[in-house]
């Protein structure tokens, strides 16, 4: 049953979702809606029955101390609404959850019920997905969409994905079956550094998804925690030879792909986003960023110096985007990504992966200011796909 009483009349909402698992590489999706509900001071007004849709062998509930009263946190997903102020004002309805171990064309009805039941307008899934993409670099996110007119008018890829998929691929197809527009938003995270967390991923997405909606997002202390994920990065690969040509190879690859995407238009549409985001007071969200509360900077897990070459993630199939095949076939690489740890099901990851041709020779960058607001053009992707 749906119980809506508390929450207001809603102004052009918009459905944000993630879900822990085999679709958050890097906790990056999920980190970035938690971000939103922060910010924002999201306030949960829904839950989902965790018996009808977790194992609790595969996500155990949790334990805690409440002033000394023992207390039990239940596997589940939530449903919060945030009211984002400005010129004009609109609201977000968040879902965060883990992705469920059973009865999935329920879950996904459950969702829609409560879209429907709201006036959602669109829903935007948020994902993430380990691919052969340099850490020096900006996050390739790319936006796909099952619906080909809603492709055409917001500039999205129409997905051609074939294969195994995660929870965000059924929401999005039973999100279009329900005449819902629906859009995913895929981050690619380096699949040698996949260790959650990932705040540069998790800044791209943030980045994606207000060029999207057209909102402005306090970003609060993501930048610096992604330069500081970028310099652990470089400190590790500068002690291990054998990472560091690694990454100097996938570096070359990137560049050569993006090559003739360095177009005059190409650049000023990127110069003018850079301005977007960093004059206060402009766009409809209004306003600088607000700090983050206690934002923790993360530490780089070790990768394993020593190593004849950094392990590639198992390749969940074939790609989702035009010339995806032909990327595949002249990579130098056979092997492919591992699944994103925290799945419900245990299967490998079957998201869309980032593949390019090997270019001309380049030095690793390691500088700090490297390419960590996580811009990216979606016009010069094309390099993962759902």
């Amino acid at each position: 049953m749906i119980e809506l009483e508390g929450v207001p009349e809603l102004i052009d909402p918009v459905m944000v979702a993630a879900f822990e698992g085999w679709n958050d590489a890097g906790d990056a999706a999920s980190t970035a809606v938690a971000h939103l509900d922060r910010e924002w001071k999201g306030e949960v007004f829904a839950a989902l029955d965790a018996e009808d849709y977790y194992d609790f062998q595969v996500n155990r509930p949790t334990v805690f101390l409440d002033n000394g009263v023992r207390k039990i946190t239940w596997p589940t997903t939530r449903l919060s609404v945030v009211r984002v102020g400005g010129d004009k004002p609109r609201d977000l309805v968040l879902v965060r959850g883990i992705e469920p171990s059973m009865r999935w064309r329920s879950f996904c009805n459950e969702i829609l019920a409560f879209a429907h039941e709201l006036g959602v307008e669109m829903v935007v899934i948020l994902g993430a997905l380990l691919g052969d993409t340099p850490h020096t670099r900006p996050v390739p996110v790319s936006g796909v969409t099952s619906d080909p007119d809603l492709a055409r008018t917001m500039d999205l890829e129409e997905t051609r994905y074939e294969g195994p998929t995660g929870i965000v691929g059924i929401l999005q197809e039973a999100c279009t079956h329900a005449g819902v527009p629906a859009v995913s938003l895929w981050a690619a995270v380096p699949h040698y550094v996949s260790q959650p967390p990932n705040p540069k991923a998790t800044l791209a997405l943030l980045n994606r998804l207000e060029d999207l909606i057209g909102l402005r997002i306090p970003l609060g202390e993501l930048p610096e925690d992604a330069r500081a994920w970028q310099v652990g990065v470089d400190q590790l690969a500068a002690e291990d030879s054998e990472v560091a040509e690694y990454v100097q190879t996938l570096e070359e690859a990137r560049d050569t792909a993006e090559l003739p995407e360095a177009s005059g238009e190409a650049i000023a549409r990127e110069f003018e986003r850079y301005l977007r985001r960093r004059e206060p007071g402009t766009g409809p969200g209004g306003g600088p960023g607000v700090a983050m509360e206690g934002g923790d900077t993360p530490f780089l897990r070790e990768t394993g110096s020593g190593r004849t070459r950094p392990p590639k993630p198992e390749q969940p199939g074939p790609e989702a985007v035009p010339g995806a095949e032909a990327a595949e076939g002249e990579s130098d690489e056979s092997d492919a990504p591992e699944a994103p740890e925290g799945s419900a099901d245990g299967s490998p990851d079957t998201g869309p992966e980032t593949n390019a041709d090997t270019g001309p020779e380049t030095t690793p960058e390691t500088s700090p200011d490297t390419d960590v607001d996580g811009d990216t053009d979606s016009d010069s992707d094309g390099e993962s796909g759902k």
